[in-house]
């Protein structure tokens, strides 16, 4: 016997959350599919919010930092909540829908027991969206997988860092220390 899973559109799952049927419930809709959220452990929590201050101080108002808020990629029926989204400065946009992928400059997940999903379903599915670059903290491995070039619904580019200097590619003279993602 085939077990087959129901999909979810984006207006499917924008439905079901102004009926309230997911009200209490930690969600995220991933190439179709309702996915539990892990919860965040304090470490987890308190390094991504480092992160984001760290990174709204290097990059001012050339971009809007959002932590742990949707993003909506409609061409795989996804409405993920990166840890940290880099998006286009544009405020008002936002009042009437999610960021969508040619808002986005890149991506970070902090990554402990969701370390999986975030190399794999999320990493495919940012690709796909053709967002140009993400990033996923290790927090076991205090690593940082660095992911760009997206093309046939992967990355082509992947190196892991540990403590040097990166250089987005949407900001290119802006240096990020990972140690301050790795360790705030």
């Amino acid at each position: 016997m085939t077990v087959t899973i129901a999909k979810w559109t984006l207006d499917q799952y924008h439905q079901m959350i102004e009926a309230g049927i997911l009200i209490g419930q930690s969600v995220e809709l991933l190439n179709g599919e309702i996915i539990e959220v892990s919860p965040e452990g304090p470490e987890h929590a308190q390094l991504s919010t480092d992160g984001a201050d760290y990174l709204r101080e290097l990059l001012g108002q050339d971009a809007l930092i959002r932590d742990a808020k949707p993003i909506t990629l409609p061409n795989s029926n996804s409405e993920p909540e990166p840890d940290i989204a880099i998006v286009q400065p544009l405020r008002d946009r936002y009042r009437t829908h999610h960021p969508y992928p040619e808002h986005i400059f890149w991506l970070i997940e902090y990554a402990s027991s969701s370390l999986a999903k975030d190399l794999d379903a999320k990493r495919k599915a940012y690709a796909r969206a053709e967002i140009i670059e993400y990033w996923v903290v290790n927090l076991k491995q205090r690593q940082l997988t660095v992911l760009r070039e997206p093309s046939q619904g992967d990355y082509q580019s992947e190196i892991t860092v540990n403590g040097e200097m990166l250089y987005p590619v949407a900001f290119p003279s802006v240096a990020v220390a990972v140690n301050r993602l790795l360790n705030g």
